[in-house]
């Protein structure tokens, strides 16, 4: 049994102490120690985004049948659905942010931006930066150390704006087609390798769901159903990956780079670098062993 780090209430005592006040807020904050070795975080009726607090600590990651390795950062974070368990192996004591949000907001948000969700919506992962997401911990964190000053109202219009945010990402899943629907893969081989040879212009949903022979909306849930990311994330690693092969290649200019492989400007092409590092690494070594 490994300890329950000291910042968790207790699972009666945290419901309790709701019911007591008429609810538990739709976002707290709390400050986590998360102990050297193998770590099965507590278990909590509320979405937790974990931000990492301090220096960076190489950490492996499982959730349900999923699996990755990596290295947390400062002010990275990542996404435990409501409900669900995550196992860490953490090489040394870390510290976390955790933000607890409640999975209402996120149907209270998607109704206002004119979204339906539908199960637990949100999706796990790990390894993400957001610099908005990092000011509403960083505010939360704030709130929690002064006792609160903001009161509720602020916590919740944070609780609203965490949740807006999530769905800009793509962290959550939208309604999708009948377990077992995918694109057939003459049809994702076709929109892959259209992708692949236009990666330096600037494409668009539409585009790509007409080359599949779908509607927008249809074409976004089989993406995301058949390659496990939405399109715009796919297409922005396959940009990373080129543009780290030809900064490799070391005959090009960073500017030039930049807009082969799809990018605005050459800063924008070095934040894409250092916000997808690890996944491309991951995906590297996953294409290496295959081969």
């Amino acid at each position: 049994m490994h300890p329950r780090p000291a910042c968790y209430p207790p699972p009666s005592h945290d419901a309790m102490a709701g019911d007591a006040r008429g609810g538990l807020p739709l976002l707290d904050a709390l400050v986590s120690p998360v102990p050297e070795g193998v770590f099965p975080s507590p278990v909590d009726h509320r979405h937790v985004l974990c931000l990492h607090l301090g220096a960076p600590v190489p950490v492996s990651y499982r959730w349900d049948r999923h699996e990755r390795n990596g290295v947390r950062l400062h002010g990275q974070f990542c996404v435990v659905p409501a409900g669900s368990s995550t196992r860490w192996i953490v090489s040394r004591p870390a510290t976390s942010l955790l933000l607890r949000l409640s999975p209402a907001m996120l149907h209270d948000a998607a109704s206002a931006m004119g979204m339906t969700l539908h199960g637990d919506a949100l999706a796990p992962a790990i390894h993400i930066r957001d610099a908005h997401i990092e000011r509403i911990g960083w505010m939360m964190k704030a709130e929690a150390r002064d006792g609160h000053p903001g009161g509720r109202l602020f916590a919740d219009s944070l609780a609203s704006a965490l949740a807006a945010r999530l769905l800009v990402l793509g962290s959550c899943r939208p309604a999708s087609p009948p377990p077992g629907r995918a694109l057939p893969a003459w049809r994702l081989r076709q929109v892959l390798d259209y992708i692949e040879a236009h990666l330096d212009q600037d494409l668009t949903l539409a585009e790509l769901a007409g080359l599949a022979g779908y509607s927008v909306s249809h074409f976004k849930s089989l993406f995301r159903q058949t390659v496990g990311m939405p399109a715009h994330q796919f297409v922005l690693l396959r940009r990373v990956r080129r543009a780290q092969a030809l900064l490799r290649d070391g005959r090009m200019s960073r500017t030039h780079v930049a807009l082969e492989a799809g990018f605005a400007h050459p800063s924008h092409m070095a934040r894409c670098l250092r916000r997808f590092a690890a996944e491309v690494a991951e995906d590297s070594a996953g294409h290496s062993g295959a081969a």
